[in-house]
């Protein structure tokens, strides 16, 4: 009886280890190392964040675009108590503390509010600046950001044209403008280019700003704004010749030189994006060769890849979020998530990389800010009239890291012949010394007065060679085909972590590269050349045809689920627009489905929408012909399973 129990525990302490190697090679997620967490907010109440600022007692001001500012005490507590500051106001898209006060952007003015009696409610509201509006709905007002001075930025969204209802106009003075506002009431026009410049950031006193794709914005990104700056969108030209003006350009001097003509489809209708990729088109760096305040973005951040509506950009605080210190991360309101960018200065100019960094939220992220304490990041979330994914309209959540190390690119840097990873844990170096670990390939956007654009000029990058540090952290890539002021996809599939052979949770990063630094090169002779894809390349592989033939004869013998699939409508941008039940700025996928539409068909329409087939949606589908085809199917079996 004894030998039976010794063999059966060994058995099972076999059995155990066994299921433990198993789980260990298992690469964890970014959700095993950033929680996303609830926190409680008075109940009956629509919490559409439009600002956010952590107080000096670490309560946390919260302003709405229902017009009240509340202020939660304790808040990265499990019990948050919530008291109304204010009530009544416009539109509050942004809130700051200073000096005992609390000032937000309404849709007409920047505001003053004070507590002087001290009961935890504002008794005075002061107007410190005011400026024109024309009554357009989309006339929002973004900020304040506090200047190392004391003084305020605001920045002012252009309205919408009537025939095309995507262009941007600045029918009064200073929208499509960043305005930098005095204490005293005074206001200095700072720069203009802006279309739609949601999220502001004061980065190591400097001032930052993202921007979301439209005409004239191919993809959006995070900018420098400097004084007197031309960010590229034309409507805000309009007053650039008033008197206190810093900037030089004007509308005659840029339709001069860029074609501002619009373009229509073959049923005559104006188009979103133009879509055809072959056509001669002009990009941001064709005009920054004849207009040299035009200012290009300092890191692109791929449309529908990496957010379709960019918003708040914040500062890691030393501290915090473990090897990220100091790096920012930008939000997302269309896809609910977060992104990570690290930025250099090469030849002056601001150039970095952006990579994924977390997604999930419940609603569209707005608006960050960093509890007293670092560890927190408290988000604010909203989507009434600006789809995200997520299956709440608003929100507040808190992002807590667990202070685990994950497996992730710390930073890519640019070299005089590629780039230099950095990562966060040492790596295996068979896998990383392996050139089939690596894919780089460059690409731009046009610049054009239609609404955004797909990827153009795309071109493959080979990976010469490679060479890893001796502690593992670091591999230096030898890459030919740089191109100035094109994003470099650079992707990491093969690289594993060295002691768990982790892959890594995110094994892309976009890099916008200006300019390529001077300096030695790495000799290859120096460098790793070993290729297993060259050595394993025995067998001829499928052609691209039968893999797409094979892919839908699957698909058709079985539809994907939803979990299969959901990845793909995130990348693609689909749930920033549809859910699979119910209407959101798009129809529901069981809508689609009853249509009866094949799979063939979903492929075309998805390339190429017809706004006649769902008349009575205020916003058309923008073209998406850069979902491979692959995916596509695998999108069009899944909506034809609802049926």
């Amino acid at each position: 009886m004894k030998n039976i129990l010794k063999k059966a525990m060994l058995c099972g302490m076999i059995l155990a280890l066994t299921s433990m190697a198993t789980q260990a090679q298992e690469t964890p997620k970014e959700e095993d190392y950033f929680k996303i967490l609830k926190m409680k907010a008075p109940e009956g109440i629509l919490l559409e964040v439009g600002g956010l600022c952590v107080l000096p007692n670490g309560d946390l001001g919260v302003s709405t675009r229902r017009g009240d500012i509340w202020v939660v005490h304790a808040p990265d507590s499990r019990n948050p108590y919530w008291t109304k500051f204010a009530s009544g106001l416009h539109e509050v898209l942004g809130l700051v503390y200073k000096d005992g006060a609390l000032y937000c952007a309404q849709r007409g003015e920047l505001t003053k509010l004070m507590d002087t009696n001290m009961d935890g409610k504002a008794d005075i509201y002061e107007t410190v600046y005011a400026w024109p509006l024309s009554g357009h709905y989309h006339e929002y007002s973004f900020g304040p950001k506090l200047a190392p001075d004391g003084s305020f930025f605001v920045s002012g969204n252009v309205a919408f044209g009537d025939e095309e209802w995507w262009r941007g106009e600045s029918r009064v003075p200073w929208r499509g403008w960043m305005m930098h506002i005095f204490e005293d009431g005074h206001m200095e026009p700072y720069a203009t280019g802006f279309r739609s410049p949601c999220g502001l950031g004061m980065i190591n006193g400097e001032l930052f700003y993202s921007e979301n794709q439209g005409d004239w914005v191919g993809s959006g990104g995070v900018w420098q704004v400097k004084k007197g700056a031309f960010i590229g969108h034309p409507a805000g030209l309009r007053w650039s010749q008033e008197p206190n003006s810093p900037v030089k350009v004007t509308e005659k001097q840029f339709f001069s030189l860029v074609d501002g003509r619009r373009v229509k489809n073959a049923e005559g209708r104006y188009i979103k994006p133009e879509n055809v990729v072959n056509e001669k088109f002009v990009t941001l760096m064709d005009v920054k060769k004849q207009i040299p305040d035009l200012q290009l973005p300092a890191v692109i951040l791929p449309h529908g890849i990496q957010g379709i509506s960019n918003s708040e950009i914040v500062q890691i605080p030393e501290g915090s979020f473990g090897p990220f210190a100091g790096q920012l991360l930008v939000g997302d309101q269309g896809q609910s998530k977060i992104m990570r960018v690290v930025m250099e200065k090469v030849d002056g100019e601001y150039q970095g990389v952006s990579f994924d960094f977390r997604q999930g939220f419940q609603s569209g992220v707005l608006r960050m800010a960093w509890a007293k304490d670092g560890n927190t990041l408290f988000v604010g979330e909203t989507n009434r009239g600006w789809g995200s994914a997520g299956e709440a309209n608003e929100g507040l959540q808190r992002l807590v890291w667990n202070e685990k190390m994950p497996f992730e690119m710390k930073t890519i840097k640019a070299m005089p012949d590629g780039f230099e990873i950095e990562f966060t844990l040492p790596v295996d170096k068979k896998s990383a010394e392996d050139l089939a670990s690596y894919h780089v390939e460059n690409f731009t956007y046009k610049y054009h007065a239609v609404y955004g654009s797909p990827m153009v000029n795309i071109g493959q990058c080979p990976v010469k060679g490679v060479k890893v540090s001796e502690d593992g952290l670091k591999a230096r890539i030898i890459v030919d085909s740089l191109r100035p002021d094109y994003v470099h996809n650079i992707v990491l599939d093969g690289v594993r972590e060295k002691e768990h052979f982790y892959s890594l949770i995110h094994n892309n990063g976009y890099y916008t590269l200006h300019h390529i630094p001077q300096g030695a090169k790495l000799p290859v002779a120096q460098a790793s050349t070993y290729n297993s894809e060259k050595v394993k390349a025995a067998a001829k592989p499928a052609t691209t045809a039968t893999k797409a033939a094979t892919a839908a004869t699957s698909l058709a013998k079985k539809a994907p689920s939803f979990e299969e699939v959901k990845p793909l409508l995130a990348k693609y941008t689909c749930l920033a627009c549809h859910n699979a039940e119910k209407r959101q700025v798009g129809p529901a996928y069981k809508e689609i489905a009853k249509r009866k539409y094949t799979s063939d068909q979903i492929l075309k329409l998805i390339a190429n929408p017809k706004p006649q087939n769902w008349p009575d949606y205020a916003t058309e589908m923008p073209p998406m012909p850069q979902v491979p085809k692959a995916d596509a199917l695998k999108i069009a079996a899944w909506i034809n399973s609802l049926k």
